[in-house]
């Protein structure tokens, strides 16, 4: 189990008081707090003098190897090779960058697959591109308080599919998916498979090559990080596919896909989130310490999970949406209601009482239009992440409860 209290002392952010009680950061899901190594990183580039890349004198050369430095730690993270990882300003940004380059191979007539449990980053920079290129989009579904419809998935899945883009955690519900039978099912049928990690990044293992996804992308403010998108993708295809690109710029490796000049300092940030989360478990390598300390956040996640969603329970009139009954993995990520009360104003009920969280679609729109509620102002979200205490559920489910009492 994770020392939370530990963990902690290493956030400067973590002492911040709302009315003279201490803040509860329930917004993980949306980003995370960094640690005092991750801010001394970044501002060691900017006090110490940065330069671009390309010269030979000492600050350029630095900046190289901040650069290679931040691979080799995106690499260790999410189980791939250096020259596989891309860096850009968001997921987002570099999923457009990508489905521009994709996009380029389709003919009319292909098929490529999105799901509903998405977020939009990971579907509609899709649809775009199928739309320019007379691409079929087929949608598969998700059961609201259950998993993703894998035979939906297979059914959806022809000849003609060139492309499956999942989420591997929904950043509404926390429902986690299966990436390598989501890459294996896109492998049967030749098609690329490309694969959401921002909300899962922070809450469980990521093992690209075990997975045999071709594609998988995150963000590294959502795990303690700044805000910069990384992107891996196998390493074929990074060489194969055209980038769009200035005529200057690299002509091989991820290097021709970070458009413009990346921020160095950011990188270092990257690094030093890496090396937070690292130091969580034990090893004689990165990778190891990586995955061992992951175990920890898993499991300290499982205990936050079990924690809320049998003190919900408890609440009349609060309900919890997704999966509640422990049938398939998710992460402590909750999407609430309570009877009639808009969700905003649940939102701002738990921040008069120092509670951080956000209402909304959080961008999940398909999600939830599946549910019902898009018109309704969506769904109060609470996220927790490695920093989170089991003190800090029970005053969310205090919280809750009065807000039931006090406005349903």
């Amino acid at each position: 189990m994770l020392d939370t209290a530990a963990i902690r002392q290493l956030f400067p952010a973590l002492n911040r008081q709302v009315n003279g009680q201490p803040a509860i950061y329930l917004d993980g899901p949306g980003g995370t707090q960094v640690p005092q190594g991750v801010i001394d990183a970044m501002s060691a580039v900017m006090v110490d003098g940065g330069s671009n890349l390309g010269g030979q004198f000492v600050t350029s050369l630095e900046a190289e190897q901040i650069t290679q430095d931040a691979r080799a730690a995106g690499a260790d993270l999410l189980g791939a090779q250096p020259s596989e990882i891309v860096f850009g300003q968001n997921m987002t940004s570099l999923t457009f960058s990508m489905s521009r380059a994709l996009a380029a191979t389709w003919q009319p007539g292909d098929e490529i697959v999105v799901t509903n449990l998405d977020h939009d980053a990971n579907i509609t920079p899709w649809v775009m591109a199928a739309a320019d290129r007379d691409v079929t989009v087929r949608t598969v579904d998700f059961t609201p308080d259950g998993p993703l419809d894998y035979d939906g998935l297979d059914a959806a899945l022809n000849d003609r599919t060139r492309l499956v883009a999942v989420t591997a955690a929904s950043n509404a519900l926390g429902t986690r998916t299966d990436p390598a039978r989501v890459a294996a099912a896109a492998r049967s049928v030749g098609a690329l498979s490309y694969i959401d990690g921002v909300h899962n990044t922070p809450h469980s293992l990521v093992d690209v090559a075990a997975w045999g996804c071709d594609f998988y992308v995150c963000s590294s403010y959502k795990f303690f990080g700044p805000h910069t998108g990384m992107l891996f993708g196998k390493q074929q295809h990074l060489e194969e596919l055209t980038a769009y690109k200035v005529r200057a710029s690299s002509t091989e490796g991820p290097g021709k896909w970070e458009t413009g000049t990346q921020s160095f300092e950011s990188l270092a940030g990257v690094t030093a989130a890496v090396d937070f989360i690292a130091s969580l478990g034990q090893g004689d390598t990165r990778r190891d310490q990586i995955v061992s300390g992951t175990a920890a956040v898993e499991a300290h996640g499982d205990a936050v999970t079990d924690r809320f969603l049998s003190g919900i329970a408890e609440l009349p009139g609060v309900s919890v949406a997704g999966v509640t009954d422990g049938s398939i993995p998710r992460t402590p990520t909750f999407a609430v209601s309570v009877d009639g009360v808009a969700p905003e104003a649940v939102a701002k009920a738990l921040s008069d009482r120092g509670i951080f969280a956000v209402s909304g679609h959080y961008y999940a729109v398909a999600v939830m239009e599946r549910l019902g509620v898009l018109d309704q102002g969506g769904l109060t979200r609470l996220g927790f992440v490695a920093y989170n205490t089991l003190d800090e559920v029970d005053a969310a489910l205090t919280a809750l409860g009065e807000i039931a009492e006090e406005l349903s």
